[in-house]
């Protein structure tokens, strides 16, 4: 079976190097970005030149209309869709809920919960076998914020992947019985650009002596922790979370 990856937010960071990984893997890979499409068509010219197939597709995945569109795109270009990577997620600056205004928790919530909830939404609707589909395989990003709380800094946003959490729990139930997996990666301080979104790009080098393993971590771990979860190795892993923190 044609094994079809749709990564969302995979312009750069985690999602980037999960594509890089995927195409070494045999996946055919839709690479979903919301706003760069030079760092996209960078990476989609990265996982071709590894001998995959692939497209860069730009849409909003916390709107129904271009989740729609984003899902079409790959049944006409790749095929149905086989495993869906919720990577995309968003931040805000630094601070306390006394400052956060109703805009931020709803961008927060909207793109972190609901954008999720939507591409799981519509890549059921192809993967599951009660419509016809051959079953397939959910990675949720998470954060190991969820466990934390993040106070004094993004409560709404660790609240946002509490929520992620929960909804992986209670769909990896829902849909057992349709062969689909559903599980989750919870990463930590992660060497990427996310930081930037939150007002600190040298974040993870200043709190790395906090962390038990005395560093941050390379978007690549968490790459390959998505892979094996998306993977046949991990074929009685559902509701299931592997944590990516260095101790945390």
């Amino acid at each position: 079976m044609n094994q079809v990856m749709v990564i969302t937010g995979a312009s750069r960071g985690i999602g980037a190097a999960t594509a890089r990984l995927a195409a070494q893997q045999g996946y055919s890979i839709c690479i979903n970005y919301h706003a760069d499409e030079a760092a996209a068509e960078q990476v989609l010219a990265q996982v071709r030149a590894a001998g995959a197939q692939a497209i860069a597709v730009r849409a909003d995945a916390s709107v129904e209309d271009e989740v729609i569109r984003l899902f079409q795109q790959v049944d006409q270009t790749l095929g149905a869709v086989t495993a869906l990577v919720n990577n995309a997620g968003t931040i805000g600056q630094q601070s306390r809920l006394q400052a956060m205004s109703e805009f931020r928790l709803l961008e927060v919530m909207k793109t972190n919960v609901v954008g999720p909830m939507l591409c799981a939404k519509h890549a059921l609707l192809r993967m599951s076998r009660h419509h016809g589909g051959q079953g397939g395989s959910i990675v949720n990003v998470s954060s190991v914020a969820a466990r934390l709380g993040s106070p004094n800094e993004y409560v709404d946003y660790a609240a946002s992947k509490g929520a992620l959490d929960t909804f992986t729990l209670g769909l990896a139930k829902e849909v057992a019985g349709d062969g689909v997996r559903v599980n989750a990666v919870r990463p930590g301080y992660i060497h990427t650009g996310f930081h930037a979104l939150s007002g600190d790009p040298r974040r993870v080098d200043k709190l790395a002596p906090g962390i038990p393993m005395g560093r941050g971590g390379q978007p690549e771990e968490v790459a390959e922790a998505i892979l094996w979860l998306l993977s046949d190795k991990a074929s009685y892993s559902t509701g299931s979370f592997i944590d990516l923190g260095g101790g945390r």
